[in-house]
């Protein structure tokens, strides 16, 4: 870094950083493991070659705060959409719990029964 941009950049990320950080150590204060989209949409199809830099931007939005927190996740396939492409959920878990995401995902991808429990009502 240039000395001069410094605060401008580097500091004022470093604040974002935290903020989210302690968000998610909130979260973590009520549940144990996150499940979100891995991405806002479905897969792309082969060979797709219409992506923007918006688009492509836009397809990594759910996992930078992981990422930049530092929290452990997995990303799987849930489902297909109407032309078969795949669907993937996240699973995130707090700092060090990278067995209990990997317990949960394989616990998922064999579907064994495990129960969640979604705003302390839906299971899936």
């Amino acid at each position: 870094l240039s000395s001069g941009y410094y605060d401008a950049y580097y500091k004022k990320a470093l604040k974002l950083r935290g903020v989210i950080k302690g968000r998610l150590k909130d979260l973590f204060a009520k549940v144990d493991i996150l499940l979100t989209p891995s991405v806002p949409g479905t897969a792309f199809p082969m060979n797709y070659s219409g992506m923007n830099m918006i688009e492509t931007y836009l397809s990594d939005i759910c996992t930078v705060p992981v990422n930049i927190a530092g929290v452990p996740a997995v990303s799987l396939p849930c489902g297909a959409d109407a032309q078969g492409l795949p669907i993937g959920l996240q699973l995130i878990g707090r700092e060090y719990a990278e067995g209990e995401i990997l317990n949960a995902a394989y616990a998922y991808e064999r579907g064994d029964g495990l129960k969640w429990s979604f705003n302390g009502g839906a299971v899936l």
